[in-house]
């Protein structure tokens, strides 16, 4: 294989995860803004009503936090911090400045994307758990009213920062190229593993 060929990021498995867990998390975005404020509504529409976004809302969200759980547990330890992804972050002027040679070693993902993949980790289960005290009329009568206030704050926040996350995740993903090429300057720790089963 020589450096122009594309490579294997991920497994046929894991891309099926992937964009059920992309599917699930634009239909509980857009359901959510629905209910969030009566400017978004209109969003109802594509869920067959208000009442029906009401009901599904809760269940997709329950089938992205599961999906997206079975992606944390297949890539978490590919996204553990380490001494390099913290130089990575001090240095991080010569990253906007495309200095690589300034930076330590990157293997499968830069110190930026394991940060994203925390965030996201902390805000779906805060939306998971908030969701179910906030849940009508399932579970939101076993919670005191002041308990449920709080819910329904943290469940717009966490909302609001997993959305601004999925911006910048897919940002990245039209920026980066997925050749050997690109791998070998941005990645080269993940390079190395990669390319021996090339040669």
């Amino acid at each position: 294989m020589n450096d122009d060929n594309l490579i294997e990021r991920f497994k046929p498995a894991d891309r099926a995860n992937h964009w059920l867990t992309a599917i699930t998390l634009i239909l509980v975005a857009l359901s959510g803004l629905a209910l969030f404020h009566p400017a978004f509504f209109w969003l109802t529409n594509f869920f067959g009503g208000g009442t029906w976004t009401r009901i599904l809302h809760p269940f997709i969200g329950v089938v992205l936090a599961i999906s997206f759980g079975l992606l944390a547990k297949r890539f978490h330890a590919d996204n553990r911090i380490t001494d390099a992804d913290r130089e990575w972050v001090r240095r991080f002027r010569d990253v906007v400045a495309n200095r690589d040679q300034n930076l330590p070693e990157v293997g499968r993902y830069n110190a930026g994307q394991k940060l994203l993949f925390w965030v996201m980790v902390t805000t779906i289960a805060l939306l998971l758990v908030s969701g179910i005290v906030i849940w009508q009329p399932w579970f939101a009568p076993w919670f005191s009213i002041g308990l449920t206030r709080v819910a329904v704050l943290i469940h717009a926040l966490a909302a609001f920062v997993l959305t601004a996350g999925v911006i910048v995740h897919i940002y990245a993903v039209i920026w980066i190229k997925g050749t050997l090429t690109w791998a070998k300057h941005h990645h080269p720790g993940w390079y190395r593993e990669v390319s021996k089963g090339t040669k």
